[in-house]
């Protein structure tokens, strides 16, 4: 290879490592000072692999040049130098260590330019070296003798602390520990050398210095104030506790200066006492008695949420240890103090509010779905269940997130995205301190700091693309999970009242159940007065259970038929210990059941009446539907087992109760889409319960059709019969108030007559219908044979020489029309693919239709626009025969099937969206108006789902009531007080829609 092709490849191999400025790059790899490592291509793929390669080779240059400049006339690489580069060349260890600090923090590369020989510090690779606690980094510290040589030492032990960091032997999290060890081990020599300065301060007082905020919490930062409170008393003997306060205020006052103040070393860190009593306004340091004083008399929530991290960290341990135990009870009593929750809320607003504009989306920690996010929902959890529940008490926000996950308190799921999240943020916050050693949590704004974070974090194809791309994703999560569980905990103290025992003012509790959404306070009350009181087991599991439902019941519409459905099923199961260990163990059934039993009138009445089905919402697999043939041969089973055709029906109608609310509880959960009910996919959610309710109701029609067979003819019936699904049964689109639309098919079995076989056709029919419309209070499956021919005045039950018959001679246009749904269900299945097979040439006419057909279908449906519509109904949000309604869609897609469907197999569908989806690939339709129809039977179909679903009663239009109407916005997927809007949108989409019908249906050629 040539010269010049040994510098493109050399070129290229360095642009592919990372390197910015490969061509400046190349020129510091060819120093003299660097000639040991020449050509050693593990050296190349180490500084590859740090955040900053060019900067990592500049820093070792530097380290070099400084070692030259210690021994000069030995040549370009001295004797250090040697041993320092002959280090990095064998010791794998070292290279990465030592490279990865570069790499990431210009400062601690110009610490080690001023002091070289610090490089040593990263060569051991020990099990304590990479354990160290405060004791370790104590005896680091334990010689310094002043100031500037505890700044010096406290950088050394920092550089291992960060190649530790950077190298990925310590995750996140035990790197926040290790960096508040070190500041603790930090804090105890400054507060010796202040003491070694002032020995009689020292001799004349107890002074116990407490850790707050992340280094009370063994979280710290890289760059942090390390925040304080001094607490003091006079020494053993001594009596003056002014002149002992005195002493203590000297020697803290110096200990923040040795801390704080920057000299030619820098600085260490400022030492912020201001979390203590009356802020800077108060004084620094206070006896015991004088800070309990002013905590039971004066403090505010803040400062009770801010001791929820208090531990000590040095100077006197006895008193340290007496002041943590002394105002624990004050912090977990705080929950119960007036206007808590408001004052949390208030906190996080002001805190939000004080970001400058320019820098909210750059905020890692104070802004929305930040760090501080995470850490106040953390913290509000534990202050509102931490007062019963000791093993919350961390002041840990990552320990005491996993103990509320342990605990229930917050579900598993959201815990380990909260966890990821504030991990990967608090990386993030680490990384962006480490480079300069300065006190931010804004994401910086040039591309190549943000390129040297991305890589610091291991993105490396398009670093900065990645880099935002889960930023966003985990600020998402903070954000939505922040909302969900701030709110969670309001009410645990009304929860836990119990008779003789206040808490909580009724008065406040009233008001927070209201702030809420709950319209009937008192009433709620009343049933939180039930459900938790006690000291039974099924109370206990209740009073922890219910903070957390209660929020989730006040997520919805109508929070107060949620806790009101709540306790029924609590009082039909409570006694149940599967019911007690599904609640407690399973975060998402408890989840589910709030959420199903706050979200309508529907589900919860299903559920009242078969309390067992709870056990679906704690199954991972639990709201699949069922296959239907496996549905349909348990059903039948049911049936067998049944004594008379009564108790059978009622078997029958148990299996399909239990399907309806399967079925409900996974579309309102969001099952059957992605994440939720805003998030899912409203078609496949739609097709989906569609499919799930055909196949319920054709099981239900089964076991029907067994029961009555079995009932007068035993094992079988003298004719062939048949059920075949019409209209949104055939087209596997039923809601939850739909019909069963059928036709009943027979044929005489071998050596019966035709007369005997209808006879027994129409009974079994008859009795199928009387069965089903037995009273009970489940959901009604009326069975509707409306469309068979000659409608209501036509034999209910026909054969199928008969059908033929019929059709061949009197078959009208309407009547191949509906039987474009028509669709095998229960029976017979060899009989019903005749009938389907004899029909086909009028569904689907050889030729299409004729005009005369043509405008007979426009004039139905001119008829039926004119003549069906309710009386008062208000035409722009009539789902069914309203303004672009699914009668809009259906004619004008049913039109395309009667005129093309004999020479397109793709028409030939019972469903509505696969006949609209064919008629795009067939070029019927272009793909604009296609997409116009199919999202206002969409949009229309789930408006009388969720009608369903929230009042428990058919409807075609929207509901009057208030709390009714914002229940259906809820489940389409509007956020409260969005229920104009909704209407709105619908009136907007099917507008749209019936334009596409009046050009395609009215005015197609």
């Amino acid at each position: 290879m040539t010269q010049g092709g040994r510098r493109d490849s050399r070129f290229a191999r360095l642009v592919r490592q990372g390197f910015t400025d490969p061509a400046a790059a190349g020129k510091l790899l060819d120093q003299e000072e660097l000639a040991p490592l020449h050509g050693d291509p593990l050296f190349l793929d180490a500084l590859g692999a740090t955040a900053d390669p060019d900067q990592a080779l500049l820093g070792l240059l530097r380290i070099v040049e400084s070692l030259d400049a210690e021994q000069p006339g030995e040549g370009p690489a001295g004797a250090e130098a040697r041993r320092l580069l002959d280090a990095l060349r064998t010791a794998k260890p070292l290279r990465d260590r030592l490279l990865g600090v570069l790499g990431a923090s210009a400062a601690l590369g110009d610490h080690l330019a001023r002091h070289p020989h610090d490089w040593q510090a990263l060569a051991t690779y020990e099990t304590s070296d990479l354990h160290p606690g405060t004791e370790e980094f104590e005896a680091a510290l334990r010689d310094v003798a002043d100031p500037d040589a505890l700044r010096i030492a406290y950088r050394r032990a920092l550089l291992a602390l960060a190649a530790r960091d950077v190298c990925g032997t310590r995750d996140v999290a035990e790197t926040a520990a290790e960096l508040a060890d070190l500041a603790t081990a930090t804090l105890r020599r400054a507060l010796a050398l202040a003491a070694a300065a002032a020995p009689e301060d020292a001799a004349a007082c107890r002074l116990a210095v407490i850790g707050m905020g992340k280094c009370g919490g063994h979280e710290l930062n890289y760059v942090s104030d390390v925040d304080v409170v001094f607490v003091a008393e006079p020494a053993a003997g001594e009596q003056d506790e002014h002149e002992a306060l005195r002493a203590a205020g000297r020697l803290a006052a110096h200990m923040m200066r040795i801390c704080s103040d920057t000299t030619a070393e820098g600085t260490i860190w400022p030492v912020d006492a201001n979390l203590r009593p009356e802020g800077r306004n108060g004084p620094l340091v206070r006896t015991l008695d004088s800070h309990l004083v002013y905590y039971q008399r004066w403090a505010k929530t803040w400062e009770f949420q801010a001791l929820l991290k208090a531990r000590p960290v040095a100077g006197d341990a006895a008193l340290g240890a007496e002041y943590v135990a002394a105002v624990a009870p004050l912090v977990w009593q705080a929950a119960e103090r007036e206007n808590f929750v408001t004052d949390v809320q208030q906190m996080r607003r002001r805190v939000v509010a004080s970001i400058p504009r320019a820098h909210v989306e750059r905020e890692l920690k104070l802004g929305p779905g930040g760090l501080r996010d995470v850490e106040f929902a953390v913290q509000l959890l534990q202050l509102v269940h931490g007062r019963s529940d000791t093993a919350l008490r961390s002041p840990n926000t990552l320990q005491a997130l996993d103990a509320l996950a342990a605990g229930g308190y917050v579900g598993r799921q959201d815990a380990a995205s909260l966890d990821a999240a504030y991990r990967f943020l608090r990386t993030m916050e680490h990384r962006i301190q480490l480079h300069r050693m300065r006190r931010t949590h804004l994401m910086p704004d040039s591309e190549a700091d943000q390129r040297r974070l991305a890589r610091s974090l291991g993105y490396r194809s398009e670093p900065v693309a990645e880099l935002h791309k889960a930023w966003r994703r985990h600020a998402s999560a903070v954000r939505r999970l922040h909302e969900k569980l701030f709110y969670r905990p309001l009410l645990d103290a009304v929860a836990q009242l119990t008779p003789g025992e206040v808490r909580l003012s009724p008065q406040a509790a009233r008001q927070r159940l209201e702030a809420l959404g709950y319209a009937d306070p008192g009433a709620a009350l009343r049933h939180l007065e039930a459900l938790s009181s006690g000291v039974t087991r099924k109370a206990a599991i209740q009073r922890t259970l219910l903070p957390v439902m209660l929020g989730w019941f006040a997520d919805s519409a109508d929070p107060d038929a949620g806790l009101l459905a709540f306790r029924k099923v609590s009082d039909a199961l409570g006694q149940t210990p599967w019911y007690l260990r599904l609640l407690r163990d399973e975060g998402a059934a408890a989840e589910n059941l709030a959420r199903v039993l706050s979200a309508g009138r529907f589900a919860p009445d299903l559920l009242l009446r078969a309390p067992e089905a709870v056990a679906l919402l704690g199954d991972e697999g639990g709201l699949r539907p069922r296959d239907p043939d496996a549905l349909a041969q348990e059903t039948l089973a049911a049936v067998g087992r049944a004594d008379g055709a009564e108790q059978a029906v009622t078997a029958a109608r148990g299996v399909r109760r239990r399907e309806l609310f399967r079925t409900a509880a996974a579309d309102l959960l969001g099952a059957y889409g992605t994440e939720g009910i805003a998030q899912a996919v409203p078609a496949e959610s739609l097709d989906s319960v569609g499919d799930a309710l055909t196949g319920i109701n054709a099981a239900a029609l089964a076991g029907a059709l067994r029961a009555a067979v079995r009932a007068q003819w035993g094992a079988e019936l003298p004719a062939r019969f048949a059920v075949i699904g019409m209209g949104r049964f055939g087209g596997h689109e039923m809601g939850y108030g739909s019909d069963a639309d059928v036709l009943f098919v027979h044929e005489p079995r071998e050596g019966v007559s035709e007369h005997e076989a209808g006879k027994a056709a129409f009974a079994v029919a008859t009795e199928m219908r009387r069965l089903l419309q037995l009273p009970s209070a489940d959901p009604p499956l009326v069975i509707d044979p409306d469309l068979r021919p000659e409608g209501k005045s036509g034999t209910l039950a026909r054969s199928l020489t008969s059908y033929a018959a019929y059709y061949a001679r009197w078959s009208v246009v309407w009547e191949s029309q509906a039987l474009l749904r028509a669709e095998y269900v229960a029976g017979d299945a060899g009989l019903a693919a005749r009938f389907l097979e004899l029909i086909d040439p009028l569904r689907y006419p050889d030729g299409g239709l004729d005009e005369a057909a043509v405008r007979e279908i426009r004039r139905l449906k001119a008829r039926m626009e004119s003549e069906r519509l309710p009386r008062g109904a208000d035409r722009t949000t009539h789902t069914k025969l309203g303004r672009g309604g699914l009668t809009d869609v259906e004619w004008t897609v049913q039109l395309l099937q009667l005129q093309h469907g004999h020479r397109l197999s793709g028409l030939r569908t019972t469903r509505t969206r696969s006949a609209l989806a064919a008629a795009v690939e067939a070029e019927l339709i272009d793909e604009t108006d296609a997409r116009t129809l199919d999202e206002a039977w969409v949009l229309a179909s789930r408006v009388r789902n969720a009608v369903m679903l929230v009042r428990g009663r058919p409807g075609d239009t929207f509901p009057s009531d208030a709390r009714e109407l914002a229940g259906v916005g809820r489940y389409l997927g509007y956020e409260p007080g969005h229920v104009g809007e909704m209407l709105d949108d619908y009136r907007r989409i099917t507008r749209q829609a019936r334009a596409v019908v009046e050009r395609l249906f009215y005015d197609a050629e």
